[in-house]
């Protein structure tokens, strides 16, 4: 046996799991909030992981700690032991990743004291689109620009992808050659897979582009941005704007999606127009992908909205129905496995909802480096 501590640590909380490697089994799980919080009797990082590590069962040793990271710039393609160097160059491109990157550290620096004696693996959000084709990661900018400040596509949410990807093709018969996985929550993104590589995807050099997500507006023309700073905006102001204040909260004033779908289903104009949107983004990046890999086999839904809102699977399928698509109303209402079909036999294209396990795909991860293989 194994023990694998898995650790996703944001800036005021922390959610965690322990495995049992190689069986993948799930010995404890849960979370701590309001952590690290200035202004108050809060925890630190290395107090509320102190407490949590000491209310995991004492019969199993902690080998491994996993932690999820944001971003690798571009150094990190790949799961890494954490050295005290790794932990520099991870603090020196904070900057691409302001609002997850630090609480990762800190949650590495934290997990080091509370367990001495295990391997620290540090997995990247970033690192299954470290393959993208060039004409995927390249920005049209100049050479001098993208070489000296690092600019290009990265790609967040991989492990989702990744895990989702890979648990599509063990329930296929046949396995599917070419995927869209659709990770829809809060924050969203999709991504074009090939053979288990990804060719695309919408999140690009930060988190912030491709659809339209809870507080990130998605995709914009880049010269809004040079308009408000030339209206006066500062620089703090407009990332402000684009990534707390836009998305659908500045279509609605909302961030839930339960909340948007009840006022849109009462007449509410600005979330009726703001599902539209949202859809219609989907479906805008379905049809570049769909030509991108020359056809489609099969569409994957996860994330917090994918996997549970029947409603807004629904309306996004559709939308799809020029491709051939065609939902089972009846599979999709009562969707709510791990991995459930809701497409119709007569649809030429595959439709499933994945329940994502980043945390397991993280353990998979750090235990294949660090514990000899599974």
């Amino acid at each position: 046996m194994t023990g694998v501590l898995v650790l996703n640590v944001g800036s005021s909380s922390v959610k965690y799991q322990l495995f049992d490697m190689p069986t993948e089994t799930v010995i404890a799980q849960g979370h701590k909030d309001r952590i690290g919080i200035v202004g108050g009797d809060y925890p630190s990082h290395d107090e509320a992981l102190a407490q949590m590590v000491s209310e995991l069962p004492d019969t199993v040793t902690i080998d491994i700690v996993g932690h999820r990271v944001v971003h690798g710039g571009g150094l990190f393609t790949e799961p890494t032991v954490v050295t005290d160097d790794v932990i520099q160059t991870l603090e020196d491109v904070s900057s691409l990743a302001p609002l997850h990157n630090p609480p990762n550290i800190a949650g590495i620096r934290a997990a080091q004291h509370a367990l001495p004696n295990a391997t620290q693996v540090a997995v990247f959000d970033t690192a299954f689109f470290r393959d993208l084709p060039a004409e995927a990661f390249t920005y049209a900018l100049p050479k001098d620009l993208r070489e000296r400040f690092g600019i290009r596509k990265y790609g967040f949410h991989g492990t989702s992808h990744q895990y989702v990807n890979q648990t599509l093709q063990a329930v296929s018969d046949p396995p599917p050659t070419k995927v869209i996985t659709c990770h829809l929550g809060n924050g969203s993104s999709m991504a074009a897979i090939v053979d288990g590589v990804a060719l695309d995807t919408t999140l690009g050099f930060t988190p912030l582009p491709g659809l339209v997500m809870g507080t990130r507006s998605g995709d914009i023309d880049p010269a809004v941005v040079t308009h408000l700073l030339r209206e006066g905006m500062s620089v703090d102001d407009v990332d402000t704007a684009l990534g707390q204040e836009g998305g659908l909260v500045g279509l609605t004033g909302s961030s839930d999606m339960r909340d948007i779908i009840a006022r849109a289903e009462a007449g509410d104009d600005d979330c009726e127009l703001a599902l539209r949107i949202w859809a219609g983004r989907i479906r805008h990046y379905v049809g570049a992908y769909w030509a991108l890999m020359g056809g489609l086999d099969a569409l994957v839904f996860t994330g917090g909205i994918g996997e549970n809102s029947a409603v807004l699977r629904k309306q996004v399928l559709e939308l799809l129905a020029p491709l051939g698509v065609v939902v089972d109303v009846s599979a999709n209402d009562t969707a709510d496995g791990e991995a459930e079909k809701i497409s119709s036999q007569a649809s030429e294209v595959a439709v499933w909802v994945i329940a994502t396990n980043e945390e397991l795909q993280i353990a998979r991860h750090s235990h294949l480096l660090a514990g000899g293989g599974r």
